[in-house]
């Protein structure tokens, strides 16, 4: 298993542990950034940075996205067909995130988790695999499905 891992600046710090955590447990990490405080960086780079990782191989490749709040970069990955990401805030939504929703990449909400609690919710993640009964592949067909909606931004933002 390889995991890939990007955050923005309010989650640099968060990142930079999980990695070392993870690391001490011989899981294979790659750090797609960033790589030192950037307060003006955006979380979407990041997150697409890890998707796009991700999807190269989706049978072994998982991927950990971190902002404040882990929306943003769960946002920005799920606009890659083919990625399934959530928000976890504890160790059991973590677990149901990858096995009933077959998710792919662990978005974390760095101002809302201690590192301790992060840990739990990344071990959740990776050692939960997900339910191949019928119901559940069913709803990945569908998230996957071609018919998916673009909204378009007002032309008149300032």
């Amino acid at each position: 298993m390889t995991i890939f891992i990007g955050a923005d600046h309010r989650g640099l710090e968060l990142k930079n542990a999980i990695i070392e955590y993870l690391h001490e447990k011989n899981i294979r990490i790659e750090d797609l950034g960033p790589y030192e405080l950037d307060p003006l960086d955006d979380a979407i780079d990041y997150a697409q940075k890890v998707a796009q990782a991700v999807l190269q191989n989706p049978e072994n490749y998982l991927g950990i996205t971190i902002c404040g709040s882990g929306c943003a970069v769960s946002m920005a990955a799920n606009r890659l067909k083919g990625i399934r990401s959530g928000v976890a805030m504890n160790p059991h939504q973590s677990a149901h995130l990858r096995e009933n929703d077959h998710a792919n990449i662990l978005s974390l909400a760095a101002d809302y988790n201690t590192l301790e609690e992060a840990h739990k919710i990344v071990d959740a993640f990776i050692t939960a695999k997900p339910k191949m009964e019928e119901k559940y592949i069913r709803r990945v067909n569908k998230l996957d499905a071609d018919n998916q909606s673009v909204i378009k931004a007002p032309q008149n933002l300032p």
